[in-house]
Parts: C-alpha cells; structure tokens; sequence
C-alpha cells in the first residue's frame, strides 16, 4: 500500500512551462499553422510530460498483465479459459498479434504473470503471481483489496523498473479470458452506468451469450455492491488482477513523466480508475484507437478523450496502443526535426497562417 500512496501523491501536473516554448516552436514550423492537427497537440504535451522541448520517446516497452478470471463459471466467454495461458505463451514466442506489432514497431514486449489459473513455464514471461486466478464475482468479491492493491502496485513496478532501464514510452497490455465482463462491470461501478451499456460481445458471444453476461454483470454489481467513490474497493470486487496492473501502469508512468498509450476497452477502463485515484494522471496519457467493443466508447467519453485512430479493432492485448506508438513518435520528430521559417531563413508575414 505505500508504494501506491507514494505513487498517487507523486504525480504533478504537466510543464507549462516546456509547452509554450513548445507551442511557439509548432506554430512557427515550415507549414501552415494548424496543419499537423492533433499531431500539434500530441508534440506540445510531450513537452509538457517530459519536461524537455526535445522530448525523448524513443525505447518503448509493452507491459502486458496477465491473468485469468473466475467469472468465466457463469459461461461469459466463446472460449476456455485455458486459451489466457496459450495465448500469454504466444506473446512470449512472439507469435500473438501484439508481439506481432510490437516487433515491427520496435518495442520491447514484456509479459507479467499475475494471476494465470495455469502457469506457464517460459523465461520470457515474468512471474509476478498473486493468486491463480480471481474468485467468481457474481457470487463474492473477486479478490481481496489487498491483493487488488498489490496488483496494481506491480503494474507501478513494472513502469518504475522500464524507467530505470532507459524506456521513454509505455503501453498497457492484458490477457485474461473473461477480462471484457470484469471491465464491463468496473466500468458501469465506477460511472454509474447501466451494465447494458457497458457489456459487449466480447471475444464473440451471440445474442443469448451477451443477454447472460449483461445478466452476470449486474448481478455482481448487486451481490457486492462496490463503493463508487473507491476504485481499489471497485476492482477489489468486480475486477481484474489484469485490470488492476494496468491500472498501475498508469498511475507509474505519470509519476516517472512518461507517455503512456491506451490501448481499447479494458485499457481504458483501468485508464478511469488510474484517474479515479488521481486526476492529474490523464495529463500522461494518449488515446490510440476506439474499440469496437461496446464500452470502448462510453469509456473513452468518461475519460474526455478521442480516439486518434478507428479500425474496428477488438484485439486487446495492447494491440492498439502499439500502433500509437508511430504517430507519437511521429509528432515529437515533426517538433524536433522540422525548420521554423527563421530556422528555414524564410521571413514570414505577421499573420501569415497559410501558404
């Protein structure tokens, strides 16, 4: 528990200070003012997160949690729950989609076991477990708050570790068959919003499989009655170990004042509850894409952000995410790389917004 106090009292608001000068810069770059869009803004708050008007995002890391979830007893997923284990293995083969994409990218991809109901002996998939699995939540708390606590401690940890070893840029990953109706169930805790809106299809549930996971959604909420105002009790209760660490990881980067990339509906889910405990911790965060998940965009509201990217994507993983991580560094190469007129020896008129 204290290294979450001392995480959550650590984070401070962005460098004003670093942005103007780097919005002066963006504004005077060879190009029309305005032009790069959102890739303007993205550059400006890279400034005001790093502390630097040459904001280094170069090494990036994938922290994917791993976990399996007990509520998949009521029969909420299209698949077995031993696929969380086969598909955590294909992540640390590289042959899973955000090993795929994260190769491609250039980031590093590491796999945290926090609770898998079957371990996987692999040296690239670091043991962190806290208990092998979470407990039933339609008929108790998922898991006690101290593990809840401990759990998005290790997501901290893993941010602070990356940190030390020289990463710039973070992206939450997850997997955990049943993980889409234990942030289905977070999400409508922590918002107040009816589990009809917040609980998809998940990995495919045809209309009777989504008319019984709403059901377990709302049961769970009624049978432990999570305290709205208590993200840990939230996710104590009806949550993850998966969502939990992600949570962490949020709550990690902003206190080192690093960039992190949500990724859909179950990262962006753990993205509210980071906010939940701290407000100033979306300040560090970057929207990628808009799931298709039916909670991926109620969630992303709740946050007051917009998706940079759709692709009717529903991966998880931290599919998503990594795909962001091109257009961030895209943005801080436009800063740093690009000519202001003075720079370019180009006298532009005052008030010249266009070529």
């Amino acid at each position: 528990m204290e290294l979450l106090k001392k995480t959550v009292e650590g984070i401070k608001p962005l460098d004003q200070g670093s942005m103007s000068k780097a919005r002066e810069r963006v504004d005077n770059l060879t190009k029309p003012r305005g032009s790069l869009g959102r890739l303007e803004e993205i550059a400006v708050r890279l400034c005001g997160i790093t502390g630097s008007i040459t904001p280094d995002v170069g090494k990036k890391a994938v922290l994917v949690m791993a976990a399996d979830n007990g509520v998949c007893s009521e029969g909420v997923a299209a698949y077995p729950q031993q696929v969380t284990a086969l598909m955590a293995k294909g992540m640390a083969e590289g042959t899973a989609g955000v090993a795929v994409f994260a190769r491609i990218v250039g980031a590093h991809l590491k796999v945290f076991d926090l609770g898998m109901i079957e371990p996987v002996d692999h040296s690239a998939i670091i043991n962190k477990r806290i208990r092998p699995g979470t407990a039933n939540m339609a008929k108790g708390p998922a898991m006690e708050r101290n593990e809840a606590v401990q759990a998005i401690e290790t997501g901290i940890q893993a941010v602070f570790d990356a940190a030390d070893s020289g990463y710039r840029m973070v992206a939450p990953g997850e997997v955990g068959i049943g993980n889409t109706t234990s942030a289905s169930a977070v999400l409508a805790a922590l918002e107040g919003l009816s589990p009809s809106l917040t609980t998809g299809r998940g990995a495919g549930l045809d209309d009777a499989g989504l008319s019984g996971k709403i059901e377990v959604v709302k049961r769970a909420i009624a049978t432990n009655k999570p305290d709205p105002t208590d993200a840990v009790d939230i996710i104590s209760k009806v949550g993850g170990l998966d969502i939990a660490g992600m949570t962490g990881i949020y709550l990690g980067a902003a206190n080192k004042r690093i960039p992190v990339i949500i990724d859909g509906f179950i990262s962006s889910v753990a993205a509210l509850a980071a906010v939940k405990l701290n407000p100033l911790s979306l300040e560090y965060m970057f929207p990628s894409h808009l799931s298709a998940e039916k909670g991926g965009g109620p969630a992303l509201e709740r946050l007051g952000l917009k998706p940079c990217f759709d692709l009717s994507m529903r991966l998880g993983e931290g599919s998503g995410a990594v795909l962001m991580f091109y257009i961030i560094e895209a943005a801080a190469a436009a800063l740093m790389q690009m000519k202001t007129f003075e720079e370019a020896g180009i006298k532009a008129e005052r008030g010249h917004t266009d070529f």
